[in-house]
């Protein structure tokens, strides 16, 4: 079993519940689901199957195409046309996931200094965003010909933003000061 949920289930719930003031450790925030995705626009198919490799080798799992919602004459796309990719984790490779970006990936930024608290929306969900691919272990830095950027979105049940806030600072999430 997975480090970080483990630690949540024994230390940080307990911890949440007593920040919190709720009267059950089940209520305390916690994470749902992190979703990952890319958008390739209109990149030709060799490197839209290049990205599709990096991008699951990065998230563990097959990701799924995403379609354009609607046509747009001046980026000369139509409707239904794949644009980008995502991936929804869940579970044990969803704890695997995040104790890689939090421990690997988010110090390898050049000039990381921490993410800012306005990257937490209303409603408790961290959007983190990166301009390269490449800053995950499992992509060798030379190999790669065009870098992509992605979007890690952290979504949790938490009903406030101070919630969310302290879910993510309790799992170790680095913050700026």
């Amino acid at each position: 079993m997975n480090e970080l949920k483990l630690k949540y289930g024994e230390n940080i719930a307990d911890i949440l519940k007593k920040k919190l003031g709720f009267k059950n450790s089940l209520a305390a925030p916690r994470l749902i689901k992190i979703v990952i995705n890319t958008g390739t626009g209109r990149k030709e198919e060799k490197d839209k199957e290049i990205i599709i490799r990096h991008f699951e080798l990065i998230s563990g799992q097959k990701c799924a195409p995403r379609g354009a919602k609607k046509s747009i004459a001046a980026f000369k796309t139509r409707q239904g046309v794949v644009v980008g990719f995502a991936c929804t984790l869940r579970g044990a490779r969803m704890y695997d996931f995040l104790d890689k970006l939090i421990n690997v990936a988010l110090p390898r930024i050049r000039d990381f200094r921490g993410i800012d608290l306005k990257s937490i929306d209303s409603s408790g969900n961290l959007t983190i965003g990166f301009k390269e691919h490449i800053v995950f272990p499992e992509i060798a830095g030379e190999d790669v010909k065009a870098p992509f950027g992605l979007e890690v979105t952290l979504v949790t049940n938490a009903k406030t933003r101070d919630e969310a806030e302290a879910l993510f600072k309790a799992i170790g999430v680095p913050f700026k000061k």
